[in-house]
């Protein structure tokens, strides 16, 4: 989607992947500032690690503590983390009002965190679901060292989530229950959505999950993890280029490869 962008802008920018082992992630950041690149994704199982070896962190990503997009600025390197904004502008987007709401969030890892932090200066309350209820309680802790919100945890269970439901505008799916190949998973039956709830998965692969096959036919609003995957990069796009992005044009090559992999 970001070679796409460029392109659509007349920008001669690339983007590459590359692996980096564990033991070179320093080195590879020097590389950055040595090669003189613009900026980098940072994905698992770096977004812990790297911050270490930044100039910057923008106040998200200190209070996450974790960052996925970096910006090279004159050999200054800037972290930040997109994943929430994301998250929040694919609600937005889809015409969520999220202010006052009360929200549910299932899973407790880097993902949930971003969300949970961007979240958490819009809704009413919010109640995160874990398999491991310490982790939620870490997570839960710090949101209550840096936000104004009333934070719940409980163990993901069938029983929590039918009761929790019952008080839940939104309900978001972190985890990675329903992701290819297991495409017939999903982490919430089908007996316990109704219609009013929106339910937004974060997997964009399938681009359809079961949970959200299931949440349209009960009546639901639903909210794909394509657009969080489209609005997390278009915000990364722009801290990179100070250029607005095309919005469409990424979309439109996101569904291209999700489509050509799922056939």
């Amino acid at each position: 989607m970001h070679n796409a962008g460029f392109r659509e802008l007349g920008l001669d920018y690339a983007y590459f992947a590359f692996r980096v082992p564990k033991g070179c992630l320093k080195s590879a950041i020097l590389g950055v500032v040595g090669l003189g690149m613009v900026g980098l994704n940072i994905t698992i199982p770096h977004k812990l690690g790297v911050l270490k070896y930044l100039d910057h962190l923008d106040e998200d990503a200190s209070c996450i503590g974790a960052v996925n997009t970096v910006a090279n600025r004159d050999g200054r390197l800037y972290g930040y983390n997109t994943d929430g904004i994301g998250a929040l502008r694919a609600l937005e987007q889809n015409g969520v009002i999220i202010k006052g709401k009360r929200a549910a969030l299932m899973g407790a890892g880097g993902a949930s965190r971003a969300i949970a932090f961007k979240l958490s200066d819009h809704v009413k309350s919010l109640t995160i679901l874990n398999r491991t209820t310490p982790r939620a309680a870490s997570l839960a802790q710090s949101l209550k060292r840096h936000k104004n919100i009333e934070v719940n945890v409980r163990k993901l269970t069938e029983e929590n989530l039918r009761e929790i439901l019952r008080e839940t505008d939104i309900l978001i799916n972190a985890t990675s229950v329903g992701m290819w190949p297991n495409i017939n998973a999903t982490p919430v039956g089908e007996g316990l959505l109704s219609p009013g709830l929106t339910v937004f998965d974060i997997i964009y692969n399938p681009i359809q999950t079961r949970l959200l096959h299931d949440a349209s036919k009960k009546g639901c609003r639903v909210i794909r993890g394509v657009d969080m995957l489209v609005y997390q990069g278009a915000e990364a796009f722009e801290l990179w280029t100070g250029m607005n992005a095309p919005i469409e044009i990424m979309r439109n090559a996101v569904m291209k490869a999700l489509r050509r992999k799922s056939s």
